[in-house]
């Protein structure tokens, strides 16, 4: 595997209340406002993502096209925050996304837990876990 320079420590610039806040406008805008401009100005421009699909990535592009592609397999997808835990300069979220499948109307329920790292009021890492996607009740 390739390796990947870890962004620098830095202050959050925000208190744990903002931090948590600020997930919470970026989940809003990113998934259910289908903003995925949003990144850019969210995100470090060394932002890593530890846990994208595609593998590691830097930068703010990798999100931006995998919730294109999202958008296109979900019309309707919509995260909830459940849960969302703030601390030093970390914000961890559990989360319930649903959607209906544009391909095959199938309505589907995964759940997930996101760790958000901040420097310098910018989002600068992020790990995620996601369940597979399963049919959910109508």
């Amino acid at each position: 595997m390739e390796a990947y320079r870890v962004p620098p420590d830095g202050e959050p610039g925000f208190t744990l209340d903002e931090m948590k806040q600020f997930v919470a406008k970026h989940f809003d805008e990113f998934v259910n406002r289908k903003n995925p401009e949003v990144a850019r100005d969210n995100f470090s421009a060394d932002f890593l993502d530890h846990d994208e699909p595609s593998g590691p990535q830097v930068g703010p592009e990798a999100a931006i096209t995998m919730m294109k592609a999202a958008y296109q397999k979900w019309p309707d997808l919509h995260v909830t925050i459940e849960v969302m835990i703030a601390e030093r300069d970390k914000v961890m979220v559990r989360n319930t996304w649903r959607a209906t499948d544009a391909a095959t109307g199938h309505k589907i329920e995964f759940h997930g837990f996101v760790l958000w790292r901040f420097a310098n009021r910018k989002i600068v890492e992020r790990w995620a876990t996601l369940t597979t996607p399963r049919k959910a009740d109508d």
